[in-house]
């Protein structure tokens, strides 16, 4: 198997993927900052970096996947002051509302999941050190970061400056420089704060991530603390420009050997922001359809692409995914052979190939239409058959896609009252076939045959979908 090759945003290249350490892979990607519901931009960065776990496990890494959920920030405070709700009662709520869509998307389990607040020791140490080397000063309204004290500075994102948009985030006339950043708030009217030796506040957002990672996973005696660092293209500059400048800073390392960035979701064209008021909530759409129609969706562009969202490409995208399912339905309760072993390459190869998932995808599409014909030539073909069986565990294992049962797939719109009165009418229906009464049996098939419902009778039971 040809190596891992991803591209990483420092080089601005593609380079092969070598661990820091023996075959041990860590990641960390920054999460949500949990305030309000999840959105495409959230969708899109979790399942591409869902793709990365997958492709370093499927190429027999140990892996170590970390994602933070930052619940301590203006918007969370201000959330509080709107609703009358603790910290805890906000928080708590949108992290298990963004952990259930992470399950809707078939997205594997973090490793770990540290929270801004649980990791406050290790942030105010970070600080104090920082303050003990002259490179960390107090104003009268936090600590800040002189970015003056880091030679390599902007050696990340290639934009130290940025045209002041840093300086026009935190505007402060005490500031030594006009990038410099903020790494500990102090407390104001209506805060949230807590106690420091520098003055009761609380953290800034970058220190957080920096921190965490070097209580949670870093290295020691090693030139960078983890293997890959991963977030949205959004994050390259301020937020990782500055997180890998505190660790440098503090610990005289790198924070990381390789950074991966996903692209934007644009809607209809326009970049996705709540200013726009184009920010499509993901519990919206997933009324209309299913989390792993969605994934798919976004599955057909290479993650570090722009990707513009439109109904009428997910429509389309949704017909692929049925053709899948329709083949797994010919399938259905067979046992498993060996995966196909050109299907397996071709896809590793795409994944293998800096997270290629539009090129894995056209190879399962390539396979499918084969396999259709062959079963249409051959039905009874068993070896084709069984081989379909494991290489669709194969697919869903590296790309998540395809872990539905096949009917099921098929039944997605119809509520629970809806389908108990379906399967109802099929225990029915088996009653009256076991009971010889095969009119009665019939007139329950054309019933459900006008509820738009099909049947097809296996040697494990009735099997149903929605036409």
């Amino acid at each position: 198997m040809m190596g891992l090759f991803i591209y990483d945003s420092v080089k601005k290249e593609k380079v092969e993927f070598k661990p820091i350490k023996n075959n041990d892979v860590k990641v960390y990607v920054c999460g949500p900052t949990v305030y309000d519901d999840s959105h495409l931009g959230h969708a899109r960065s979790a399942i591409a970096f869902d793709i990365l776990h997958r492709t370093l496990k499927a190429n027999n890494y140990n892996v170590t996947m970390t994602k933070n959920f930052t619940d301590i920030d203006d918007k969370i405070i201000k959330k509080m002051n709107d609703t009358n709700q603790s910290l805890e009662e906000i928080t708590n709520h949108y992290i298990n509302a963004y952990k259930n869509d992470m399950q809707t998307l078939n997205i594997l389990d973090n490793t770990l999941e540290p929270k801004a607040t649980q990791n406050l020791d290790v942030m105010i140490e970070m600080i104090e050190n920082l303050i003990a080397k002259d490179i960390a000063y107090a104003t009268s309204d936090g600590i800040y970061f002189d970015v003056s004290k880091d030679k390599e500075y902007g050696s990340l994102s290639k934009r130290a400056s940025d045209e002041n948009s840093q300086a026009r985030v935190e505007a402060n006339s005490e500031k030594r420089n006009s990038s410099d950043f903020a790494l500990w708030k102090f407390e104001k009217e209506n805060d949230v704060s807590f106690e420091a030796s520098f003055g009761k506040g609380r953290p800034g957002w970058h220190i957080e991530c920096s921190a965490m990672i070097n209580k949670h996973l870093a290295y020691k005696n090693e030139e960078y603390q983890i293997d890959i660092h991963g977030g949205g293209a959004d994050l390259l500059f301020p937020h990782h420009e500055n997180e890998a400048a505190q660790t440098r800073c503090s610990s005289k390392v790198h924070l990381a050997k390789y950074w991966m960035h996903n692209g934007f979701v644009t809607i209809n064209g326009e970049k996705m922001s709540k200013s726009l008021g184009n920010s499509f909530f993901l519990k919206d759409i997933l009324k209309s359809y299913s989390g792993e129609v969605i994934r798919f969706y976004l599955l057909t562009a290479q993650y570090r692409t722009n990707f513009n969202f439109n109904e009428e490409d997910l429509i389309a995208s949704k017909k692929r995914l049925d053709k899948f399912y329709r083949v797994k339905k010919r399938v259905y309760g067979l046992g498993k052979s060996a995966v196909n072993k050109e299907l397996k390459e071709n896809i590793m190869k795409a994944l293998n190939d800096d997270l290629n998932t539009a090129k894995a995808i056209s190879v399962i599409d390539e396979y499918i239409n084969l396999s259709n014909e062959i079963l249409d030539k051959e039905p009874k073909n068993k070896n084709i058959k069984k081989e379909l069986v494991s290489s669709f565990e194969f697919i869903n294992e590296v790309l998540g896609i395809g872990f539905n049962d096949a009917f099921k797939y098929f039944q997605f719109g119809i509520s629970q009252e809806n389908i108990e009165k379906i399967e109802q009418l099929i225990l029915k229906r088996s009653e009256a076939k076991k009971n010889k009464d095969f009119e009665t049996a019939d007139k329950i098939r054309e019933e459900l045959s006008s509820l738009e419902i099909s049947i097809m009778d296996t040697p494990t039971g009735t099997v149903w979908e929605k036409l």
